[in-house]
């Protein structure tokens, strides 16, 4: 008698199941999953156009920026439409998340109210993003970092090519690109900002006259200066000095943040050219002329 009282019970509940299968309008389910996804779509075409014509109004008052020179440092310019586009960009996905959860049901207050234990998880797993864009933000205010900027951020040295809210894009001289999160800037070498002064050394053999070769370098400096608009001064000649146990005559220019290498290399050879002419022994030469 127990074994055929579970056997209906069982079946009382498996027949309640059904007429509430049975009960339910699918059509008006269909139909309300169909409106949902409609307003889904519409929500996302809309904040796409919002989107798309934000970037639009931003890259228009920057170019009129430009046009009448608001900001006279371009590459301050461009740092910050950088940071203004991804402030938009990141906003405008927030508001478009905020949309969907609530068209789709979500009591997005209600969480964010009752969230409790994850709320303060959330918090400490966030603190690195605040970090960031706290960090991010001085960093724009004191004009540590522009777009375009030649820097050295602990190992990682190249061209600053994007400032975020998060991290800074970095591009090395073999085209790697960095991503460094902005709090763990700390100590930033910026190589565009003044003028640089390099150092050419020319090896020469202790048996060469001194006065020689003062006078050939000084000839060499007065036809490079007219065709080397990056100079910023005058090339001062040093004189001869011991670098790494070698005898080398060095000459110091300052030439344009950016163009050391260039100048650094024009000037190199105009003075081994003149040497190579007066038959100035060189520190190689020197050793082959003993050796033998």
């Amino acid at each position: 008698m127990i074994l055929g009282a579970g056997n209906a019970q069982l079946n009382k509940q498996l027949e309640q199941v059904k007429h509430a299968f049975t009960d339910l309008s699918w059509n008006e389910i269909g139909r309300q999953i169909l409106n949902k996804l409609l307003l889904i779509i519409v929500t996302a075409l809309l904040f796409l156009i919002i989107l798309w014509l934000g970037r639009l109004i931003i890259n228009h008052l920057f170019l009129e920026s430009k046009r009448y020179q608001l900001l006279k440092n371009k590459n301050r310019l461009a740092t910050i439409r950088t940071m203004t586009l991804n402030i938009y960009r990141y906003t405008c996905y927030f508001f478009f998340l905020y949309a969907i959860l609530s068209e789709i049901g979500v009591p997005v207050g209600t969480l964010i109210a009752g969230a409790g234990i994850f709320s303060i998880a959330l918090g400490l797993g966030a603190q690195g993003f605040v970090s960031d864009l706290v960090n991010g933000f001085f960093i724009l205010l004191e004009q540590q970092l522009d777009v375009g900027d030649t820097v050295a951020i602990g190992q990682i040295k190249g061209t600053v090519t994007a400032i975020g809210i998060r991290t800074t894009q970095v591009t090395s001289a073999d085209g790697t690109l960095n991503y460094i999160p902005n709090r763990q800037i700390t100590i930033v070498q910026n190589f565009s900002r003044n003028n640089m002064v390099t150092n050419v050394d020319i090896h020469i053999a202790p048996s060469a006259k001194l006065d020689q070769v003062r006078q050939l370098v000084e000839e060499a400096n007065q036809q490079l200066i007219a065709n080397t608009p990056e100079l910023r001064e005058q090339p001062v000649i040093i004189g001869p000095l011991t670098v790494n146990a070698q005898l080398v005559f060095r000459v110091s220019i300052t030439v344009t943040s950016g163009t050391q290498s260039q100048v650094a290399s024009k000037f190199l050879a105009a003075y081994l050219k003149k040497l190579h002419a007066a038959q100035v022994p060189l520190s190689w030469e020197g050793r082959e002329h003993s050796e033998n």
